[in-house]
């Protein structure tokens, strides 16, 4: 048993009657009438503390794997001195047991169980080839930097750290210390003079490197501190992360405190670490070192982690006594089948340590298949994303060099050296996963042909799901952007992209709308850059009914516009939900009856509190004023803010036209008045599918028809030569207000002035056909693809414009 940061200890071995570790032995290959132990076997006794109905016994061999052993066995194995016969053996085998054991049993015993061990020299007198345990979550790489001599010399001096006073005195400073760096300092200027000071940050990551060894000192303290012997410490790799490891396999010697305190002596000298980290801050200032305080709580949280074999995982099969948590999945999952409730093997735990167990492996083992899966199917990107990030650090590492700079060009090393490291373990673990699945398929199959047939046939059919799922077609392995999200919908439609249905997803080619300045280069996928993507809601018909709207609730600080009054018109888009796109547009024609004042308002605000999410509120009225007023004070406003609003654009357009008729509109004007209106309303209620910038500019051309309609009528003009002076008087007034995401506006909006005209005219009523009531659609549009990234082809980029958002 040993314990590793990042690592695992070598578990105790086989379970109770299990042979493993040696092929059958050949008759010539059986022991002696007399035999003997294997060199450097050592008998551990009883397991205390043990999650077994009945306790087994542990043995260690000289490899250090550690064995269970069922009482009998153990019992056997203790006479076994190379001097007692079969008849001596079986005699202290029944005293121990309580039952009759014959030199036939003994012998038995020998050949089938302690033999295969590799705890029984063999009939020549030669040690046995053992072949130590090597699962698949195991240390790789081992090298060992002190014999158990030089660690037992070595860690010595660090039991005392194990009083009990000293223990609640650095458990109370670590909390408090946590506490003070975490909730009340913070890690901002820490974090900023350690990465203004490349010598600072190399500094910070070799504490935390040296930390990690300090951590295994822990595990060999609190097991010379419970009356165990350490033995070598050391380096490896552990599925993708390098680690150091203290093999503490003695401790299954100790109880259960005596176990739990060697399991938890790492994560103490983590505390230890921080705690002396935070006295040498007092003492010099740099708050860089804080950031040791940060990774210290961070290695602590990870080795907590049950699922593996870290610190937590030997946390909880020490509690449990249960030594190797990974060899109960298999009869555990089998033990759920209710056809083998009332099998005996159930029973082999106690029922609170199967009940601990089994929870264990209904969590442990989906999320470990998961991550399997996951890993398999994002590893191209992965790879890919590895390949692009070791090219800049290999760029920046040649200007380091160049510069002189050897600080920044180790921290260049390190920083390859980290990328690369965890490609390489993840590559071992599908490799060899593949190699062990291949082998075992092949071995277990070797009697029937059939089943061997059937065996191959899946392995082809897994290595062609493979073939295809990492075939490199356009994206598979194309590197993870900054702006991708990186949800777990997001790895599963990279491989499968047919899943996302008709929705917009990167890297697809659909038609929609965009917001994208005209004299800016259009975003690559080797260059992407922000854009709003407005994308209708799957199965949306595309109707501009308002009844289709939702009402947000109000969230902002600042009062909500007033309703429009008779006369006036207004457009107000309101969006309170991630990701959507909300649309409020208004268009009004409007005609001032005989004398009565012209104070028509034409309103757009915007508003937006969400993250990734677009208002976009469009007003256009024309106000038309037959024969004399004394009053034209008409108003245009517009208004857009964002308020606590991330990654968001409001664009808000109010364009209003006041126009003076001198006598009413013609038969072909009004007709052709009405034709122009229609294609107006249209318009409007497509406006979603036009790109923002280009919305002014089209309704600034209506406005010129309007005006030219009106003009070239001669009923609605006086001629020339006439008494009373010709009067053709035309207010357009246009105010467009536009946030660009993550713009915060204060509390309220600032409106825009609005312009107005008079004129004198003599006054005529217009006739009912002549009144053509206001368009008012609000629509709420959810996109279905992602905000940023590249554009499909089909897309067309909008202009540039004020107020456009960028």
């Amino acid at each position: 048993m040993s314990h590793a940061t990042g690592g695992p200890r070598p578990e105790a071995g086989p379970p109770p009657s299990s042979p493993a570790s040696l092929a059958p032995a050949s008759p010539e290959e059986y022991p002696q009438r007399v035999p003997a132990r294997a060199e450097g076997v050592q008998l551990l006794g009883r397991a205390e503390g043990s999650g077994y109905r009945d306790a087994p016994a542990l043995v260690r061999r000289a490899d250090g794997q550690t064995l269970q052993l069922t009482p009998l066995l153990y019992l056997v194995l203790e006479a076994v001195d190379g001097a007692r016969s079969m008849e001596d053996i079986a005699e202290h085998a029944s005293r121990g047991s309580g039952r009759l054991v014959s030199a036939d049993n003994v012998r038995t015993l020998i050949d089938s169980q302690l033999l295969p061990m590799g705890v029984l020299r063999l009939a020549n007198g030669s040690e046995p080839a053992v072949k130590k345990a090597d699962p698949l979550l195991g240390m790789r790489f081992r090298y060992t930097v002190t014999d158990p001599e030089r660690t037992r010399r070595i860690t010595a001096p660090f039991a005392a750290l194990f009083h009990p006073l000293i223990v609640a005195a650095v458990a109370l400073a670590f909390l408090a210390s946590c506490w003070w760096v975490l909730m009340i300092k913070g890690l901002g200027s820490a974090t900023h003079e350690a990465f203004a000071n490349p010598a600072l940050l190399l500094l910070i990551f070799a504490i935390t490197i040296l930390s990690a060894g300090f951590h295994e000192f822990g595990h060999a303290a609190a097991a010379r501190k419970g009356g165990a012997t350490p033995g070598a410490m050391g380096a490896g790799l552990y599925l993708v992360w390098p680690a150091f490891y203290t093999d503490v396999t003695d401790s299954y010697r100790l109880g259960r405190g005596g176990r739990l305190r060697t399991d938890l002596g790492g994560l103490y000298f983590n505390a230890i670490v921080a705690v002396a980290i935070m006295g040498l801050w007092w003492a010099t200032g740099f708050d860089a070192l804080l950031l040791v305080v940060a990774t210290q709580i961070l290695q602590m949280v990870r080795q907590l982690l049950p699922l593996v074999r870290f610190d937590g995982y030997h946390i909880l099969a020490d509690a449990t006594g249960v030594p190797d948590l990974f060899q109960r999945i298999k009869p555990t999952l089998l033990g759920l089948l209710p056809w083998n409730w009332g099998r005996p093997e159930n029973r082999v735990l106690k029922p609170w340590a199967r009940a601990v167990v089994s929870i264990w492996v209904l969590i442990t083992v989906p999320l470990l298949l998961f991550s399997l899966v996951l890993m398999v199917l994002a590893l191209p990107r992965l790879l890919a994303t590895a390949w692009d990030s070791l090219l800049k650090q290999q760029e920046m590492f040649s200007d380091a060099l160049s510069a002189g700079d050897v600080t920044g060009a180790t921290l260049r090393v390190l920083a390859m050296a980290a990328v690369v490291l965890p490609m390489l373990g993840m590559l071992y673990i599908v490799v060899r996963l593949l190699r062990q699945l291949v082998a075992g398929l092949w071995r277990k199959t070797s009697s029937s042909v059939l089943q061997r047939t059937a065996a191959m046939g899946a392995v082809v059919a897994l290595f062609a799901g493979l073939a295809w799922a990492w075939w490199p077609d356009g994206g598979t392995y194309r590197p993870v952007q900054p702006y991708e999200r990186g949800t777990l919908v997001d790895a599963t439609t990279s491989v499968f992209p047919n899943s996302a249905g008709t929705s917009l997803r990167e890297g697809g080619s659909r038609r929609t709308v965009a917001l994208w300045p005209s004299d800016a280069p259009k975003p690559t996928r080797e260059h992407p850059q922000l854009s709003m993507v407005l994308v209708p809601v799957e199965g949306s018909s595309g109707s501009a009914d308002a009844s289709q709207s939702i009402a947000p609730s109000w969230v902002f600080p600042f009062d909500r516009p007033a309703a429009p009054e008779d006369g006036d018109n207004q457009a107000l888009a309101v969006n309170t939900t991630d990701g959507s796109v909300t649309y409020s547009v208004a268009f009004a024609l409007v005609w001032a009856e005989d004398g009565e004042p012209v104070d028509n308002r034409n309103d757009a605000y915007a508003f937006a509190n969400c993250s990734g999410c677009a208002a976009v509120a469009v007003a256009f009225q024309v106000v038309l004023i037959v024969g004399q007023t004394d009053v034209v004070v008409p108003e245009n406003l517009s208004a857009a803010a964002n308020y606590n609003c991330l990654d968001c654009l409001t664009y808000a357009l109010a364009s209003q036209l006041v126009l003076t008729l001198d006598g009413p509109l013609g038969d072909a004007s009004r007709e052709q008045l009405s034709a122009l209106w229609a294609e107006i309303a249209e318009y409007g209620r497509n406006i979603r599918n036009v790109p923002v910038s280009e919305i002014q500019g089209r309704l600034t051309a209506y406005k010129e028809k309007i005006t030219a309609i009106i003009r070239n009528d001669p009923s609605a003009t006086r001629k020339a030569g006439q008494a009373t002076a010709p009067t053709d008087a035309a207010t357009p007034t246009t105010t467009l207000t536009g946030t660009a995401p993550a713009t915060q506006v204060p509390d309220g909006p600032a409106p825009a002035p609005s312009g107005s005209a008079p004129a004198s005219a003599p006054v005529q009523q217009p006739t009912p056909d002549e009144v053509t009531p206001s368009f008012a659609p609000d629509e709420t549009v959810q996109p279905t693809g992602d905000v940023g990234g590249a554009l499909p082809e089909d897309v067309t980029p909008a202009p540039t414009g004020q107020g456009t958002p960028r």
